[in-house]
This record gives C-alpha cells, structure tokens and sequence, in this order.
C-alpha cells in the first residue's frame, strides 16, 4: 500500500501547490524533469523485467519468449476490445471539461473532482503499479504515476481549484482494493510459479511508458493490458505440457 498512499499524498501535494502557486513550472523545468522521469522509467522498466527472469540461458530464452507471446496476444486483444480507444475518450472528456472550466466559474469545483478521478485511475499504471505493489511490494510503478500525478494536478488546480485535491480519496480507494486483491492472490502464483512471468511482462510495459515520456514513440498502451492476463496463463501452461 505504500504506493497508492505516495500517489494520494502526491495529488494532496500537487493540488495544494497548484492553488498557492502564481505561476506554472517553467518549459525548461519541465523538460528537466520529464527526462529525469523518462530515464528512472526506463531503469524501473528493465530492471523488473530482468528481476522476473531467472534460470539457465535456455530458461531464461524461454521465460522472454513468454513474455513476447504474452505481448502480441494481450495486445491483439486489447484492440478488439478497444481498450485505448476507450482511454482517449475519457481523455477527450477531460480535456472537454477542462476548457469549460477556463471558460466559466460554475461547478468547477465538481468537474475538477470528476476531471481528476477519471484520469488517475482509468490509466494502465493505476493498474499496472497496483498489482505490482500487491504481487512483489514493489512500489516504484507507483512511485513513478505520483510524480506525474502530483505534476498533473498543479495545473488542474490552478485551473479547477480545490476540487483536484479530492480525487486523491477515489484514487486510494482503487488503487488500494486492487493492491490488496493482488497480494491475496501473490501466494497462490507463487505457487504456481506464473508469478515472474507476470512482473516480467510488466517491466517490458513499464518500458514502453518511458518511450512516451520522452515523447520517441507513441504506444497504445492500454491495449497491453491483457498480457497481463496472458503471461502467467501460457507460463502456466508451458509448464504442464
């Protein structure tokens, strides 16, 4: 839970500061910090992949294979169900609410609550660094959405008021019930031994995160998010053929 506690303290923090603040984080800071950010991803990224691969070179061959399968068919499947298509259309809502809110003082306080709460918890890192958190009490997914949370809502502060500051509640509460769903889960995997597949599979989607930080490709990422389904269901069954 130390992860979804950092994200909530984060969106207080960044709510907070928005609303004191008289001005916005300058172009060249925020250039600074998007590298800065872009580079601990790719580490976190890489690194969990290679925590969740172990064994002979054979082995280890075969475990990203898994992970490779696991990709391309939770990708496959993630268009069919339109995942990201789905995600950029609460995008649009947000951004839709946000030049209403710069347009008219009514209810900004309720559309910067609602505006905040659609967008930290919808994303596949609310997911992704909730399970992580849950499965391995590994907590930098997580740590890595709080910075870009807590950034995100100096802005929408200063544009919806104290309103963000509220959506630090929601975002606890989901965060929390998937980290908990998770770990009660960890033993049986674990068990099972489709557990490194899964938190290897999650560090190849971490990856993808920092090339869309750095702004070098655009990656559907949403559309992954069932090869987190896939990964431990084939190591599952590589296992028993």
């Amino acid at each position: 839970m130390i992860g979804t506690i950092a994200n909530a303290a984060a969106i207080v923090v960044g709510g907070s500061a928005g609303v004191a603040a008289r001005g916005q984080i300058s172009a060249h800071n925020q250039r600074r910090i998007k590298v800065l950010l872009g580079a601990f991803t790719v580490y976190v990224g890489l690194s969990m992949t290679w925590t969740g691969m172990n064994g002979s070179f054979w082995q280890v061959l075969k475990q990203f294979g898994v992970v490779l399968v696991a990709l391309m068919i939770g990708n496959a499947t993630g268009r069919l169900l339109r995942l990201q298509r789905s995600l950029n259309r609460l995008g649009q809502f947000a951004k839709a609410q946000l030049t209403h809110a710069q347009t008219t003082t009514e209810h900004k306080f309720t559309e910067g609550f609602v505006t905040c709460t659609v967008l930290f918890c919808v994303g596949p890192l609310a997911i992704l660094g909730s399970l992580q958190d849950g499965l391995k009490g590994d907590f930098k997914t997580l740590a890595i959405k709080s910075v870009m949370d807590g950034l995100a809502t100096i802005a929408f502060a200063q544009t919806f008021g104290w309103g963000v500051i509220l959506s630090a509640l929601p975002v606890f509460v989901y965060q929390g019930t998937l980290t908990l769903g998770a770990r009660a889960l960890a033993p049986y995997l674990e068990e099972q031994a489709v557990l490194d597949p899964l938190y290897a599979t999650g560090g190849m989607m971490l990856f993808t995160v920092a090339l869309v930080i750095l702004e070098i490709k655009k990656v559907q990422l949403a559309d992954y998010l069932p090869s987190l389904v896939y990964a431990p269901l084939l190591a599952w069954g590589l296992r028993h053929m």
